[in-house]
């Protein structure tokens, strides 16, 4: 059955659920991998790992290409392909849709975990769902686009304006250093058309800031109703890296989906 959560202010800083993720004797623990995506990279789940770690998970935080969908998932799957036993997929921002190509064709990925991310339809791209709901500032602050020699153009957030577009939850200072450390998204990722959409077959699960300004929070809202999302949870005020502020609440819904039957 699916659950809404509604976290306030104040009750997010407790955390979540108490789920465990105490797996049976015959059962082994699943592999967390866990994808960033653009403007960001692998660091950004540090906070994530230090406690899915306290249960003795084994956590990947891949280094997502930020190329392309097929290419970014292809990458991705390449690694669930080479893990034994179950695999949670959570991806962060453009990194839903590289969890949602990545799936396809891995029968040991057990669930999809969204963390302030995309989950398009077949044929949908990340700019088409963000410019279908009002709210995303995006555009206004990014930097004039770098036109590499092989014809991709990069895009990056200015930097003076990457604190209070991305991580305006975050202190100041790790705010800057993640805007200093950003890592750049290929223009032609974020028009791409997604493949199937494996949220359709697999679980999935939500967790996103009501204060997001890159994905519209109701964007986010109606693609976990329309993945028939088993739990979702929207934190009041909370950034686009909901991951890095509220680190302790990201794990604990993967932690639901880890130990999900």
């Amino acid at each position: 059955m699916r659950k809404t959560i509604k976290i306030l202010a104040l009750a997010a800083a407790v955390g979540l659920s108490g789920a465990g993720a105490a797996q049976s004797a015959d059962e082994p623990m699943p592999t967390i991998v866990l994808v960033h995506g653009a403007f960001a990279g692998s660091s950004s789940w540090n906070g994530v790992i230090e406690e899915l770690e306290k249960d003795r998970f084994h956590v990947i935080a891949v280094a997502n290409p930020l190329r392309g969908v097929a290419s970014d998932g292809a990458a991705v799957s390449a690694v669930v392909k080479s893990l034994k036993g179950p695999v949670i997929l959570v991806g962060h921002s453009y990194g839903g849709a590289v969890i949602t190509e990545a799936a396809n064709g891995n029968a040991n990925v057990k669930a999809l975990v969204y963390v302030s991310a995309f989950a398009p339809e077949t044929g949908e791209t990340s700019l088409g769902l963000t410019e279908k709901f009002p709210g995303s500032t995006l555009g206004d602050t990014l930097a004039p686009p770098v036109a590499l020699s092989n014809g991709v153009t990069d895009l990056y957030i200015e930097q003076s304006k990457f604190p209070q577009q991305f991580a305006a939850d975050v202190p100041t200072e790790q705010a800057r250093l993640m805007a200093v450390t950003q890592r750049p998204v290929a223009q032609a990722a974020l028009t791409e058309p997604s493949g199937v959409a494996a949220w359709k077959a697999v679980p999935s699960y939500w967790i996103y800031g009501t204060a997001d300004r890159n994905i519209p929070p109701a964007a986010m809202e109606f693609m976990a109703n329309r993945a028939k999302s088993r739990a979702t949870v929207a934190i009041d005020g909370a950034s686009h890296v909901v991951m890095v502020s509220h680190p302790k609440q990201v794990a604990s819904l993967i932690r639901d989906a880890a130990s999900a039957k």
